[in-house]
């Protein structure tokens, strides 16, 4: 059941008492990046920090199509000190809490409830952060019905609640795949899906085994990228999807092939490409254009990079502005994309122990225990492609 507003001002009050100072760290999100980071920093020994989240932990994972599950496998590797690749803390692993090899986004959100619970997070959930300032020394943060400050904030929003939508003439006739609750539930026998990273292949798939004919426009085509770097190239398990029967009777990839413009007229879609071919269909297409990323609501706190993400040091601070750190898929650092769990959990730590040697702690034992679990990243040079040693 939701909270009431006199509950969650309540709530506040709690928070405001418990604590007249200002936060050593505010944490913004909390999901997979919020959670993993709020761990990390309490391992580190901050005690005063705070998880802020505009719903509840893992609510965008929750959100997922009920079909969709993990590209990542879970394994319960823990034992030979291999860290699951879907675990956000040393330790941990949920293939062996959740006895599921590739996890929903509901059995996953379930999941950082369970941690966040268990490392007992101070949490101030259904809280919209409004805006960030520096003031001073201090972080204000604004919500709908609380003013905080921080000495330190970790902006770990995520992307999942921020859809790239406007990419071409006519794309708000497009419904994006974020807002599909089941591709089952979805009527039409003729699908067109612009986008053809894991969520299009995804979607693709699901529709697919349910009878349905699918065509995928991508302006690259990942299927035939020759890359082993997940950020670029499908996953093993989209590769793995694509050889049922049902994909290969039902649905047609077009590589390179860039949309110019999708038109809705007398109840049929038009779907045009650059190269002049038009596609028709009495079904809604489907947009899988993946994210823009909620670091555009604090691009004023960052400088930007060419690429329009955030400009970060080595420690995932900003470079403009102390104090302010990035943590989750947004994380770049010259060409290396950290989008998936199992790379941006790399950079927790170092979040982590520069804002506890920031506040004069101890960081060496939390340091070693994380890099004996594959957690510490802070030598980038060996993270290529075909890196073998990293």
């Amino acid at each position: 059941m939701a909270e009431s507003e006199e509950d969650v001002q309540g709530e506040e009050s709690t928070i405001i008492e418990e604590g007249g100072e200002p936060f050593d760290v505010i944490i913004v999100g909390a999901g997979a990046a919020g959670v993993g980071v709020a761990i990390a920093l309490g391992q580190a020994g901050i005690e005063k920090l705070l998880l802020v989240d505009r719903d509840t932990v893992g609510s965008s994972f929750a959100s997922w199509p009920e079909e969709t599950r993990f590209i990542t496998p879970s394994f319960p590797s823990n034992s030979i000190g291999m860290l699951d690749l879907n675990s956000i803390a040393i330790g941990v692993s949920p293939a062996f809490s959740m006895r599921v090899e590739h996890p929903t986004g509901q059995e996953y959100a379930s999941h950082l409830q369970d941690l966040a619970g268990y490392f007992e997070l101070p949490l101030l959930e259904d809280t919209n952060v409004l805006d960030i300032q520096k003031e001073g020394d201090l972080f204000v943060i604004e919500t709908e019905h609380i003013t905080l400050e921080a000495k330190n904030v970790v902006w770990a929003a995520g992307e999942y609640q921020y859809p790239s939508l406007d990419l071409f003439d006519g794309s708000e006739h497009c419904r994006h795949t974020s807002s599909v609750a089941k591709y089952g539930d979805l009527e039409g026998d003729d699908f067109l899906i612009i986008g053809g990273y894991e969520s299009g292949i995804d979607a693709a798939y699901h529709l697919a085994k349910c009878g349905k004919k699918v065509s995928v426009f991508d302006m690259n085509g990942p299927w035939e990228e020759a890359s082993s770097d997940p950020s670029v190239a499908l996953s093993t398990f989209s590769f793995e999807r694509m050889e049922h029967p049902s994909f290969g009777e039902n649905v047609k990839l077009f590589a390179e092939t860039t949309i110019e413009s999708v038109r809705f007229e007398n109840g049929v879609y038009e779907v045009k490409t650059q190269d002049g071919k038009t596609f028709h269909s009495n079904v809604q297409p489907l947009l899988a254009s993946g994210f823009d990323g909620s670091h555009k609501f604090v691009s004023h706190l960052f400088e930007q990079r060419e690429d329009g993400f955030p400009s970060l040091t080595e420690r995932d601070e900003s470079t403009i502005l102390p104090g302010m750190f990035l943590c989750g898929p947004s994380v770049r650092h010259d060409g290396h994309i950290f989008c998936f769990i199992f790379k941006y959990r790399q950079r927790f730590a170092i979040v982590a122990q520069a804002i506890a040697s920031s506040l004069d702690l101890p960081t060496e034992e939390f340091v070693d225990a994380y890099k004996s679990w594959g957690m510490y990243l802070d030598d980038l040079s060996c993270c290529g492609q075909e890196c073998l040693t990293c």
